[in-house]
């Protein structure tokens, strides 16, 4: 992790225009298609169903965002929904907001889960000889991309393409577990921190409509509004037009308010939001 952001820093130096938009390129690569579509959207929540070939090509995306391999974090994720905010959710901000930003990957044992926790939260996955094998092996799409950005780019692009862009969408990745959870809006009252953050959102394709997801975790879509930009959704309408996404699970604001949708997770917030309506910092 260290390494990484020595690496991050060191790509400052470095800049060139065509190294920084390979950079930007590949968050959407790792950030988008993977981490917000593959681990979180579809093997995680099952909001939606693909071809196998495209979940696994999904899934290889993610791999190169550098949060380890499926099973494993997915069963973080699953784990958080179960305790949110609770004692044993593996990132609340309620055990510190450096804790939930990046301190428990440093100092937790959430990416180390045992079989038997894995086989509860994981089962569908660890039937998949593809996703075991992605998740043992995880680091080998970044180390082949790495190779690739060098030998086409040279030192710039391999440390705009893999250093500093890892380090930026680890953090951002990361800001879901922290500020969706300490500050922002919330227009669903569920029983946890949650938030929607526009500027979260924005910095990880609609990831940060955070209070939007716990109210209603396997809906495949975010953003709620129109002005609720969700790239990670336009993603998955592409993949429904292409017809290579099908089964996706939707909620509909105007059917939230006229009570059509069950809300087990949290009723709809009718005021508008107020000072008791942001989460609680420490």
């Amino acid at each position: 992790m260290a390494l990484f952001h020595v690496g991050a820093i060191a790509a400052l130096f470095f800049f060139t225009w065509k190294a920084l938009f390979v950079a930007i390129f590949l968050w959407w690569v790792a950030g988008s298609l993977g981490i917000g579509m593959a681990y979180h959207r579809l093997l995680t929540h099952r909001g939606f169903k693909t071809p196998k070939w495209v979940e696994y090509f999904l899934t290889v995306c993610a791999t190169l965002a550098l949060e380890g391999g499926p099973i494993f974090w997915v069963a973080t994720h699953r784990i958080h929904h179960q305790f949110s905010d609770q004692e044993g959710d593996p990132h609340s901000p309620i055990d510190g907001k450096w804790w939930a930003h990046m301190g428990w990957i440093l100092m937790g044992k959430s990416m180390h889960h045992d079989a038997t926790t894995l086989a509860r939260y994981v089962p569908d996955l660890a039937k998949d000889k593809v996703h075991v094998w992605l998740t043992k092996y995880h680091y080998v799409p970044q180390i082949v991309l790495g190779a690739a950005l060098f030998a086409i780019g040279g030192l710039p692009w391999l440390l705009w393409g893999t250093f500093f862009r890892t380090v930026f969408l680890l953090h951002a990745t990361w800001l879901v577990n922290s500020a969706t959870h300490s500050w922002g809006t919330r227009r669903f009252a569920t029983r946890d921190l949650s938030t929607n953050s526009w500027w979260v959102a924005l910095l990880t394709f609609g990831e940060g409509w955070h209070n939007n997801h716990h109210a209603h975790p396997t809906a495949a879509q975010h953003g709620f509004t129109w002005y609720e930009v969700d790239m990670n959704w336009y993603g998955i309408w592409v993949l429904k037009t292409l017809g290579l996404a099908w089964d996706i699970k939707r909620v509909k604001l105007a059917e939230i308010e006229r009570g059509m949708v069950a809300a087990p997770n949290g009723r709809l917030i009718d005021a508008p939001p107020t000072a008791e309506g942001w989460a609680a910092g420490d």
